[in-house]
């Protein structure tokens, strides 16, 4: 089946349904997610959306924590309209019903908490359920949009660009058309044809063995993105968050780092405080220092988790602000009010991505990118807490603006196509092997691509990659699509070029650590990686 629709976005997190909200009013929208509509790594972000509210703050001032944390790879540019344009966008989150929790002394004010990295109280949070809530308030608002139409359900197989379809380079850029998409529930793929595409899928957390993200993050549109010829750059730049609890029956659930915000202070197993020899902020260090702290410290003391202990704050207040953390932990035997939460690092946050201008174009016509998904210059070579859901904001904003300026004179490209053609593929009995793959991958990419990196562990990374995506990719022509195989074949085309730009920076900056190459080099390397397709196999 082919459907036609003006616009055609693929994720349901915040980056896509605020970018749906406003594009619904010129034009049809599509939006495409292949779980319930509410699983996105929004709907799990706890801490919050950081924004200048505070009269003792200023913008100047969150741009230099944000060009702090990114180590000298920010887009100044970038960085000063993120933040500047910031408040607004929060006021229209309001005007949308999003409830941010109230300052319990002035109701007319916002409660703003603090995080790492951060000098000054600039968090707005919703308790520490914030993305639950926006997810809320936003999905409220498209349910009223005659104009949007969402697929449950429904994953992304490929995108359609005018190059893919006439078999042949474009001379002067590609164009996107659409795209190949598996309803899940019946197998079969259908055609879907828009004006302007958006990736708003959200991140690769799943090429890690361990994780804060939901299942869904398999990086699939920057998969389907450089797939398509689009540029991807930054992979290297893995945001490991360094508090998760540890405990063998939890699912990688985070402990916000709102919770050091508050007062938690880091500790090893016999109470000793450590991070005070690593940063002068301490507990609150940016988190990459934070978590390279852990790693180091358990390296040194053999444990398997450090204690994150927030006790000596009233048990009232704990409940109050933190009612997710608190209840969750007391299902698996922890009181946090009165005995430290053991904790380690896991994989967070992808700061790389497809590349994007300042209006989140590609440079793929009519294909934009926003969220996670997206490499934007914002983050540089490390996230400043929360500022992640702020770039979502003001991104599809931007965005938005740009689509309004084109939208009125843009035709449907008249060229006809193909539907899907599976080319004799058989189904499969053989669902170990996509399992199999799968985990070798992720404990691949925790053992070798993790905090602390080697050219040699990267090499071999590189190795096993290569030769498990020429299984994959020889299982993927031969047997009719899944969406775990979908999955896989991403992970696998992600873990690659999150590997191959490792391998590119010869250098330690932010959040890339190589023991062979310990110290900065702006000389050299203050700037991107972007992978070309021959810098993803092993010589």
């Amino acid at each position: 089946m082919e459907y036609k629709t003006d616009l055609l976005i693929l994720g349901t997190g915040i980056a896509g349904l605020s970018f749906a909200i406003k594009a619904a009013g010129l034009g049809s929208v599509a939006m495409v997610t292949k779980k319930d509509k509410t699983d996105s790594n929004t709907n799990m972000a706890q801490g919050g959306i950081a924004a200048v509210y505070d009269k003792a703050d200023r913008f100047e001032y969150h741009i230099a924590d944000t060009l702090t944390c990114g180590a000298g790879l920010c887009d100044d540019e970038v960085v000063r309209f993120v933040v500047e344009e910031g408040p607004e966008r929060i006021r229209e989150l309001v005007e949308w019903g999003v409830e941010f929790t109230r300052s319990a002394s002035d109701p007319g004010q916002f409660d703003l908490g603090r995080e790492g990295g951060h000098s000054m109280r600039r968090v707005l949070h919703a308790k520490d359920l914030t993305g639950r809530e926006i997810e809320r308030a936003l999905h409220e608002k498209v349910s009223r949009q005659k104009n949007i139409r969402i697929f449950e359900n429904h994953i992304a197989v490929d995108l359609i660009t005018k190059s893919s379809v006439l078999g042949r380079k474009m001379e002067r850029g590609d164009c996107c058309l659409g795209a190949y998409v598996l309803d899940i529930a019946s197998n079969e793929v259908h055609t879907f044809r828009a004006k302007f595409i958006m990736l708003s899928t959200g991140g690769a957390g799943k090429v890690y063995l361990i994780t804060t993200n939901p299942d869904i993050a398999t990086a699939d549109g920057i998969a389907m993105a450089f797939r398509a010829g689009a540029k991807i750059a930054n992979m290297e730049f893995i945001q490991f968050h360094p508090t998760c609890l540890y405990h063998p029956d939890a699912k990688s659930f985070l402990i916000s780092e709102a919770v050091r915000g508050e007062g938690g202070v880091l500790k090893l197993r016999n109470g000793d405080t450590f991070m005070e020899k690593y940063h002068p902020m301490k507990s609150l260090a940016p988190r990459d220092i934070v978590a390279k702290a852990i790693d180091t410290e358990l390296k040194k003391s053999g444990d398997e988790c450090v204690l994150l202990d927030i006790t000596h704050r009233q048990e009232d207040f704990l409940i109050s602000r933190f009612p997710n953390i608190y209840e969750k932990c007391l299902e698996f035997g922890i009181d946090m009010t009165r005995e430290p939460i053991p904790v380690v690092p896991a994989e967070h946050y992808l700061c790389g991505g497809v590349m994007v201008n300042s209006w989140g174009e590609t440079n793929i016509e009519r294909l934009f990118a926003c969220g996670e998904v997206s490499c934007t210059g914002l983050h540089g070579a490390n996230r400043l807490a929360s500022n992640s859901l702020l770039e979502a904001v003001v991104f599809a904003h931007r965005a938005f603006m740009r689509f309004t300026g084109i939208f009125p004179g843009v035709r449907e490209d008249p060229i006809p196509i193909p539907p899907w053609d599976p080319k004799g593929a058989t189904e499969s009995d053989e669902s170990i092997v996509v399992a199999h793959n799968w985990d070798e991958i992720r404990r691949c990419m925790w053992n070798y691509v993790g905090i602390v990196r080697s050219d040699k562990r990267l090499e071999r990374a590189q190795r096993r990659i290569d030769l498990i995506s020429r299984e994959i990719d020889e299982y993927y022509r031969n047997f009719i699509i899944t969406r775990d195989l979908l999955e896989l074949r991403n992970i696998a085309l992600a873990a690659k070029l999150i590997v191959a730009c490792a391998r590119m920076r010869k250098e330690s900056r932010g959040l890339h650590y190589n023991i062979d190459y310990p110290e900065k080099d702006d000389r050299l390397w203050r700037k991107d990686t972007i992978p070309a397709c021959e810098d993803l196999t092993a010589s």
